[in-house]
């Protein structure tokens, strides 16, 4: 007796024209994208395309919002990716409704309206917030590093630009040398092209004398926050310019440690230790993240590995984009400072900043000259204080973890401060509709 099998015709066509809404089933994240960018306000993308003018028609931008915010909440990162993702997989068909924008299209959308994609963040928190999923009772507070897309192959520190501009500024003066020879003898064309290989070296001295001059800019500013100017011939001096009690700085105003360094491929990342102890061109992702169901209500990126003076810039920042202040913030101690501290004095906000490591408080603080670290440290003696920081790790870490591990984003894709700024916010946008979609 011969086997029963489930009919199974491959070359069988469709009897009737397909609906793709019946290839996923109910409440599916792509439809809660769906729906929830319906309900967005897309004017900033229109006006893209309202002055109208002779041009090929564009795509429409509720669909690509919606190919890539699904794209990024699933993981898939790349413009090429997703556009292949377009024709292989059903969920992206039914956002696209059998658009099918090439890759270099999807590249040019998201970074033409970077900005407008990062101001849809708020609009979403906002949404969660009308639909009561955040509270701004406790707001838990942390930075995460993610990698730049630079190489720190493609850097150089202060004191190699140096050596390299004056071997670079030597080979093309005997080049020089070298082609007025071959011009006065008038011999054949010599088997080395004189003129590129001229000209291949200026163009690497122009992008040294550039990452120069971004490098000592940087310490320009640094050199000036520490009250230091171009003629103190390295001596410390007070704010009114008299001289002060000290060592002579190491460097004139201005110049760079030898160890300074500057990427070529995105001069805006820095250099960063991360967890697991490598050093890599990155910037640092700072989110505030909602106890109630761990929506993340603020995200910025900054350009220090240092989470310190963070703080008031993200409750700022959590302000700004709700419209109201939360009742508590926890952060680690990589957000304490005195000054930090003091700006929460006369807000109506209770603050808890850990000194150090949990079980390893920082002791004896001098309350007269750190009166709000001091009033901190005993804060943190008290039971209430100490269960309530216990809290921290669980609310904010692991929706770092989330779009590090499950989301799989750990690299930037678009380069410059700008943009990464906004495909941050895009990231966890995209987070906020995974976590929205099954609340």
């Amino acid at each position: 007796m011969t086997t029963s099998y489930v009919r199974y015709i491959p070359d069988q066509a469709l009897l009737l024209p397909p609906s793709l809404q019946e290839w996923l089933p109910e409440g599916h994240l792509a439809y809660f994208i769906s729906d929830t960018v319906d309900a967005l306000d897309l004017s900033a993308f229109h006006a893209r395309y309202a002055q109208g003018g002779p041009r090929n028609q564009p795509f429409h931008p509720a669909m690509m919002v919606k190919v890539l915010l699904y794209g990024y909440a699933t993981g898939v990162f790349s413009s090429r990716k997703l556009a292949r993702k377009l024709h292989e997989d059903v969920a992206f068909r039914v956002l696209a409704a059998d658009n099918f924008p090439a890759h270099r299209t999807l590249c040019d959308f998201r970074a033409q309206n970077h900005e407008s994609l990062a101001d849809l963040f708020v609009q979403v928190v906002k949404l969660a917030q009308e639909c009561g999923l955040v509270k701004l009772g406790t707001i838990a507070v942390d930075g995460t590093k993610v990698k730049a897309n630079a190489s720190k192959h493609k850097a150089m520190s202060y004191k190699r630009m140096l050596e390299k501009e004056a071997k670079l500024r030597a080979e093309v003066e005997q080049l020089l040398v070298q082609a007025k020879v071959a011009d006065a003898a008038e011999s054949a064309e010599p088997d080395l092209d004189i003129p590129a290989e001229i000209q291949r070296r200026e163009k690497r001295l122009a992008a040294i004398a550039a990452a120069k001059q971004r490098l000592e800019a940087r310490q320009r500013e640094a050199d000036e926050a520490k009250g230091r100017s171009e003629d103190d011939d390295r001596r410390p001096r007070k704010p009114d310019g008299s001289p002060r009690r000290g060592p002579p700085f190491k460097r004139d105003f201005g110049v760079p440690k030898d160890d300074a360094q500057d990427n070529f491929t995105d001069p805006e990342s820095r250099i960063m230790k991360h967890g697991n102890g490598a050093f890599e061109q990155s910037y640092n992702g700072q989110t505030a993240v909602d106890a109630q169901n761990q929506i993340i209500v603020a995200a910025e990126l900054i350009q220090s590995a240092s989470d310190n003076d963070q703080l008031p810039d993200m409750v700022d920042a959590i302000e700004a984009n709700l419209q109201a202040l939360p009742e508590q913030v926890i952060a680690d101690a990589g957000y304490r400072g005195e000054e930090n501290l003091a700006k929460f004095a006369d807000k109506p906000i209770d603050v808890i900043v850990a000194l150090g490591r949990e079980r390893n408080q920082v002791a004896g603080i001098d309350g007269e000259k750190y009166p709000h670290t001091a009033h901190m440290a005993e804060r943190l003696k008290t039971d209430s204080v100490k269960m309530a920081y216990s809290q921290r790790k669980h609310i904010v870490e692991p929706p770092n973890g989330w779009i590090k591990s499950v989301m799989g984003f750990r690299q930037f894709s678009m380069r410059g401060y700008e943009k990464c700024r906004s495909e941050w916010k895009l990231v966890t946008l995209s987070l906020n509709l995974r976590r929205m979609a099954y609340l």
